[in-house]
């Protein structure tokens, strides 16, 4: 007969003994609390684990996430704030080759999958929804479902307990499956280089 293994840390046998178990029925009265099955079938209270501090950007994740309810909604308008003043300040479309050139562009020659967002946002932002279309048409038509998301969860955050809330908008992995695949059928055919497909490179 072969002698028992020693508990590896972390394990039932290495905690307190005088730990009581909390019975079978555990994860489902205390899921709060995290449990071991042990060997003889009976759930006890997981050994705590040394938690690795959190960096400078953790934390203040942490604090806009856990701060006051309007904290988190208006930290990421700000930060929309910034590409949408860039787009208004520059101008894309008459901006010089030079000037915020798409880096896969400039070696392949090929439009890569965000090419002609930032001209599409800047037709969206001045009302012309056509040339918006001609420059990124998937990004023209996602705009809408991500605007909507964004007002929905931003009130359902800052009024929890509003008689009136905005349905929230589920997206399943199917369905943000279709979408991706249909955005690289859009990368692929804008770049093919016959009538009409040509009027899709930009």
């Amino acid at each position: 007969m072969t002698e028992a293994a020693a508990a590896p840390e972390g394990s039932v046998e290495a905690l307190d003994a005088s730990a009581p178990p909390c019975g079978p029925d555990c994860t489902v009265h205390k899921v709060h609390q995290a449990v071991v099955l042990g060997p003889d079938g009976r759930y006890y209270p997981a050994p705590d684990y040394p938690k690795r501090p959190a960096t400078r950007l953790g934390r203040f994740f942490g604090r806009v996430v856990n701060g006051p309810a309007w904290l988190a909604p208006l930290a990421l308008v700000m930060c929309m704030t910034l590409p949408v003043w860039y787009v208004l300040a520059n101008n894309p479309t008459d901006a010089e080759p030079d000037l915020g050139a798409c880096a896969f562009k400039m070696v392949t020659g090929f439009d890569c999958p965000g090419c002609g967002g930032t001209r599409a946002l800047w037709y969206v932002l001045h009302g012309n929804l056509p040339e918006a279309a001609r420059y990124h048409a998937i990004a023209v038509f996602a705009a809408p479902f991500l605007v909507y998301m964004y007002l929905s969860w931003a009130w359902r955050r800052m009024f929890p307990n509003a008689r009136f809330t905005l349905p929230k908008l589920r997206l399943g992995p199917n369905t943000i499956s279709v979408f991706l695949a249909v955005w690289g059928v859009f990368w692929v055919v804008r770049n093919l280089p016959w009538a009409p497909f040509t009027s899709l490179y930009v």
